[in-house]
């Protein structure tokens, strides 16, 4: 049942400013037609020498920001910007109950609340450490070799801790969503969530996802990892035999690999050039209802630029080898981010680890709504960048585009 959306904020609102019962609150996604200022935030109170404050963190597409607000007046008025700042969703916690508030296309608002069995206790410490989705001494850290037997993150594997800290964090959101709005079932213990990591090679992610999963959110799984190398099987089944997780590890192609039954959520991180494309065609012949793909490398239409002349009057984007591969990027993701929600999926485009950590840092998050796409927008634009390219995405061989009207050619 929708209730009005002002009504509703309204009510989160006084959630918000309640200094002594509001745990935690976070605003993220965007609603229909509207970008937020922020890609996400978090609220809470923390107790300084200045007396108790609101904290705000505001994670743009670079950084986070934080900043600490008096109560009263400021931290109202905090409270109000952000309020009227275009966010899909609030998930708000306080010591009694969890408020999950999701705003429609029609601007109306879906609230779901629950008690908890028991009233928290609220952590209002300022220095205490950054919430981790996976602390450092967690044994399938310490197993993939990323902290130390000491329960350290090692100096020389912070940069990929933080992907997977990241990664998590998407991970958790996209899942949330996806069952909060029926588009994935609630898994349960006889019938687990089906996830297939596809080009998993170690499997950090793959075992990271599970154990945050099945551990930290409670949610059963069933994870598969598929990829190429009999080593990466090998090892990656015994270290699964060392940590008891129940995961299965398949010798393949991203593209032949035979699982037993469908999975539901496919996750494929750095799959090189094309593979990303295989794994997206996966997913979609698979009917995923979530898909995480992180491409890496874009040699296919790079190649296909260098051998066709650059259109007017973008001769600049292509002139520089430099800017070609920058722009052969950015276009192979834009196509197929079109292409997924041709097949009805709902496509987020975004920034997953800071560059500094990896240049390869773009994720395409996917949700399977199987709504049809209305009218000709979507199709028209994906067939004018085609034709004024004159490039043809593998993606679209892989889905079945006919050539012809894929490339805009009657």
């Amino acid at each position: 049942m929708t209730e009005p959306l002002l009504r509703v904020l309204t009510r989160m609102r006084g959630h918000l400013l309640d200094p002594d019962t509001l745990v935690r609150a976070v605003a993220s996604g965007r609603q229909k037609g509207q970008q937020p200022r922020w890609r996400r935030v978090e609220l809470r109170y923390v107790d300084l020498k200045a007396g108790r404050h609101l904290q705000v963190t505001a994670y743009d597409e670079q950084q986070a920001h934080t900043a600490n607000h008096p109560g009263g007046q400021p931290a109202r008025e905090v409270v109000d910007e952000l309020l009227d700042e275009p966010f899909g969703n609030w998930h708000v916690e306080t010591t009694t109950e969890i408020h999950q508030v999701r705003v429609t296309k029609r601007l109306e608002a879906v609230v779901h609340s629950s008690a908890r069995e028991t009233e928290v206790e609220v952590d209002r410490d300022h220095d205490r450490e950054k919430d981790r989705l996976l602390p450092e001494d967690d044994p399938v850290l310490v197993a993939l070799g990323l902290s130390d037997r000491s329960g350290r993150i090692k100096p020389s594997r912070q940069a990929k801790y933080r992907q997977v800290e990241e990664f998590l964090r998407i991970l958790d959101i996209g899942l949330g969503e996806a069952i909060e709005k029926g588009h994935l079932r609630r898994p349960t213990a006889d019938d687990p969530l089906r996830v297939v990591d596809l080009g998993c090679g170690n499997a950090y992610l793959t075992f990271a996802a599970h154990r945050f999963l099945t551990q930290v959110r409670g949610i059963p799984v069933r994870m598969t990892g598929v990829d190429q190398k009999e080593q990466s099987r090998d090892h990656n089944a015994a270290l699964a035999a060392e940590l008891s997780i129940d995961a299965d590890f398949v010798v393949g192609s991203i593209g032949q690999a035979r699982l037993d039954l469908a999975p539901e959520v496919v996750l494929a991180l750095h799959a090189c050039d094309t593979a990303t494309d295989d794994a997206l065609a996966r997913a979609v012949e698979w009917q995923a209802p979530l898909v995480l793909a992180a491409p890496c490398c874009h040699h296919d239409i790079a190649a296909q630029l260098r051998r066709s002349p650059t259109p007017e009057p973008y001769a600049m984007l292509t002139r520089h080898g430099i800017l070609r591969e920058r722009f052969a990027d950015t276009l192979t993701d834009a196509l197929r981010a079109s292409l997924m929600r041709l097949q009805g999926y709902r496509v987020e485009v975004m920034q997953f680890v800071e560059s500094k950590h990896t240049p390869r840092n773009t994720m395409l998050r996917a949700v399977r709504t199987g709504a049809p796409v209305k009218g000709g927008g979507v199709r028209k634009e994906y067939d004018d960048l085609v034709t004024t390219w004159s490039v043809r995405p593998r993606l679209a061989e892989l889905l079945g585009q006919p050539e012809d009207r894929a490339q805009g050619t009657a």
